[in-house]
């Protein structure tokens, strides 16, 4: 708990201003532990006032999600001013999601690391993005999309301190991608709920998968953070992808096509959306863009996104009061 004095140096704020990425997990090989943040935003505006919570959202989770204290943005800003110390108060909250849902970009990470944020400028407080990282990662479960979410960038995230606590804590480290490294994401218009998609893994694999998948995660650090010659080689899976394909047929052939052709396709996060990763030239259009224009168009059914890298992270702009 913050102490009195640190209390009183809070200023309070008319309103608050979040701006979250979408992100991709896994990468491949990087099962639960890479991460990349891309430049499709969620935006959250929470005005306090009043002794309740109200919430609206349009885009995405439109008409689905709830819209009182149990949607996850919310639960998320209480959870950060708890872990801060802070008062909790009545809030109105706009949510602006451009994140599709149930798709394997993060939706659910991006709600929960831009409550937390927003609640560090409820707070008054600067962000503190590792320990961001933490607190997401127990309310989410695992750390890779949260972390990307958080710190921007390349992430590798991983968990600690379970033997000593009883839970483990989130931990990650950001790296920069290489100059030009982007993103194609195909996303289809079916859901896939990440429990299903966990639900198909094996408990026991080989140890020369196993084996096979450490080598390759190696490498793709190496890739993403410079030798993207190498990205198709060093996306190559053999510890989760092929398991999921009863709940997302389409998207692991999407996956086999896309790299018998040469392109660095992978399932993003727990699918169904296919990303295929490149080097896209920096300042071209996505129009004129060679790595853009030699990705195939989406399937019926699909979308189509055309993405870079986001540097930074979560961001909030806090408006004083007074």
């Amino acid at each position: 708990m913050a102490d009195a004095e640190h209390l009183a140096e809070r200023r309070p704020c008319d309103q608050v201003r979040v701006r979250v990425p979408a992100t991709s997990a896994n990468l491949g090989p990087g099962f639960d532990a890479f991460g990349l943040a891309l430049t499709l935003y969620d935006d959250l505006i929470v005005t306090p006032g009043g002794s309740g919570v109200t919430v609206s959202v349009s885009g995405a989770g439109e008409g689905e999600v709830p819209l009182d204290e149990t949607h996850l943005v919310v639960r998320s800003i209480h959870a950060g001013l708890e872990a801060l110390g802070a008062p909790v108060p009545g809030f109105t909250l706009r949510c602006e999601n451009r994140i599709p849902h149930g798709r394997g970009l993060g939706s659910s990470s991006a709600a929960i690391v831009g409550g937390l944020a927003a609640a560090y400028g409820l707070a008054g407080e600067p962000v503190d993005r590792e320990r961001i990282v933490v607190l997401a990662n127990e309310i989410e479960g695992h750390p890779d999309n949260v972390a990307a979410a958080a710190l921007g960038g390349f992430t590798i995230a991983w968990t600690e301190g379970a033997e000593a606590t009883g839970r483990a804590g989130g931990r990650a480290v950001r790296l920069d991608p290489a100059d030009g490294l982007a993103v194609v994401a195909y996303v289809p218009d079916n859901r896939v709920l990440t429990k299903e998609a966990r639900g198909l893994l094996p408990s026991v694999v080989f140890h020369t998968d196993a084996s096979a998948n450490a080598g390759k995660a190696a490498l793709l650090v190496a890739a993403l953070t410079g030798r993207t010659e190498l990205l198709l080689t060093a996306t190559e899976d053999r510890l989760h992808q092929e398991y999921r394909e009863p709940a997302m047929p389409e998207s692991l052939a999407l996956v086999h096509k896309l790299r018998g052709s040469g392109q660095a396709a992978i399932v993003s996060g727990a699918g169904p959306t296919v990303a295929v990763l490149g080097v896209a030239a920096p300042g071209r259009a996505a129009g004129q863009n060679d790595f853009f224009r030699g990705t195939p168009e989406a399937p019926d059914g699909w979308t189509k996104y055309e993405l870079g890298i986001d540097p930074v992270g979560v961001q909030v702009w806090s408006m004083e009061a007074g």
